[in-house]
């Protein structure tokens, strides 16, 4: 008995440390395939320079659509399918054109209809404008003053913040909110900073939205470098009062049929529990949605090739999902949870990639103490790749719709933050900006996380 007692939790012990020392050889093995036999970065030039920018309910989501099934298809994934949804249509039409208008002088400046904003008259709109910071500050001129005035919203991203989605999250509210806002005053148009850390002359696009009983006023970003001479005008107050000129013919189309697109390795003990991996298939007309979010996409796609490829057999049924329309409706996230909620699927946890593809640094856990608690034991394993961000925060808003679902654990992959934002929504989110190693490193600790969550569950 004696020798039982001293010899049992030695034994536990030995077992435990075969088994790191089995998973450490198969993460190894995944990071050996993405990165010498990667497929996402020729998947991701495909993407954007066969189809190019994917905005919902044009033509070339739908080519993205019929590519990405026929790629999971052409992998030989146990299950491709497509989930039908509708999504809103909207479109940019001709180029923009904006003007400082200074006296007798015109400075031509560089502007973006923000997303689901109306058009301008066909004339176009000529205005004195009128700066502020935030929705305090416009309040605060009120009706009189803010009257038959364009708004221009000039909150910068807070440079002190490390994270700089953080910086993002403390400024889009005037992009999103700031045509409401302003149109309750009897303002004519706005203008807002483009949503970026870098001082260029690229505006950024973006969603924005309007409400009901609200007269709709046109919204479009006006580039960083610009919106820094507008502002160094209006501060020197010279008579007559600055102006600002824009002209703009987006619109409005009714909703049309789109799809998510959906790829499956069936689980071979728990085939009824899902393990869901994804980004968004969709993204805005100024590029190439390369970063954001054709390197998500792609990624997903990767990790199911890299398990089939590798010969991993899953417990659990491992789910790519393509969803469709993020950037201005978050339709395709809803319908793949109002589905799974509506098929009482269960899904064990679902990570989302929609931070771009640099480099890795971890991994976020929404509302789950108890699963960020049992995933900590995997740090030894993940630390080698660098992988040492493993934090509770947000996930992804495509994902986010699965709240519905009891048990899941949401999950963001995050990669490094710093240069996410000089190129998002804007005519610089092109491939040649994605670096292939970094994007295969990406594919490659989102694939070795999953394998771990399959082997060893959320607790």
């Amino acid at each position: 008995m004696k020798f039982y007692k001293i010899m049992l939790p030695a034994l536990f012990i030995g077992a435990s440390l075969f088994a790191q020392n089995t998973d450490s050889i198969q993460i190894r093995k995944i990071y050996d395939e993405a990165l010498s036999n990667g497929h996402a970065y020729k998947n991701l030039e495909y993407l954007c320079k066969k189809i190019g920018p994917r905005l919902s309910g044009s033509a070339n989501a739908q080519k993205s659509v019929e590519w990405t099934k026929k790629l999971m298809e052409d992998y030989g994934f146990d299950k491709v399918y497509l989930q039908e949804l509708m999504v809103p249509v909207w479109e940019r039409g001709e180029k923009e054109v904006a003007y400082i208008i200074e006296g007798k002088t015109k400075i031509r400046v560089p502007i973006a209809a923000l997303g689901g904003s109306i058009a301008s008259q066909a004339q176009g709109i000529t205005a004195p404008i009128l700066e502020v910071q935030n929705f305090e500050e416009l309040k605060a001129l009120g009706e009189q003053v803010v009257k038959g005035k364009i708004i221009f919203f000039n909150r910068p991203f807070d440079p002190k913040l490390f994270n700089t989605f953080s910086a993002y999250g403390g400024a889009v509210d005037q992009r999103g909110q700031g045509a409401i806002e302003a149109a309750k005053l009897g303002a004519v148009a706005v203008i807002v900073r483009s949503m970026s850390s870098i001082v260029d002359d690229f505006p950024h696009t973006g969603g924005m939205r309007y409400q009901e009983g609200v007269t709709k006023i046109p919204a479009a970003a006006i580039s960083t470098k610009a919106a820094n001479l507008l502002s160094q005008k209006l501060k020197l107050k010279k008579l007559p009062v600055i102006q600002f000129y824009f002209k703009q013919s987006c619109r409005t189309l009714p909703d049309a049929v789109s799809y998510n697109v959906i790829g499956e390795i069936r689980g071979t003990e728990k085939p009824d529990g899902i393990i869901t991996v994804g980004g968004h298939l969709d993204s805005w007309d100024l590029a190439e949605g390369a970063h954001d979010d054709g390197t998500g996409v792609m990624q997903s796609v990767e990790v199911l090739r890299i398990f089939k490829s590798l010969k991993i057999k899953p417990k659990h049924t491992i789910r790519a999902v393509m969803f469709m329309n993020e950037e201005n409706g978050l339709r395709g996230g809803m319908k793949y949870a109002e589905i799974a909620k509506q098929n009482n699927e269960m899904h064990v946890a679902a990570v989302e990639s929609d931070e771009g593809g640099f480099t890795p640094r971890g991994f976020s856990v929404e509302n789950a103490p108890q699963a960020l608690k049992h995933f900590s034991k995997w740090k030894p394993l993940l630390a080698p790749y660098r992988l040492n961000d493993l934090d509770a925060g947000g996930s992804g808003a495509d994902i986010g719709p699965l709240r519905v679902i009891p048990g899941v654990v949401l999950i963001g992959f995050r990669p490094d933050s710093q240069r996410y934002f000089d190129i998002h929504h804007s005519s610089n989110d092109v491939f040649e900006n994605v670096n292939k190693r970094e994007l295969e490193l990406g594919a490659a600790s989102m694939a070795s996380l999953i394998y771990l969550i399959d082997q060893y569950g959320t607790k």
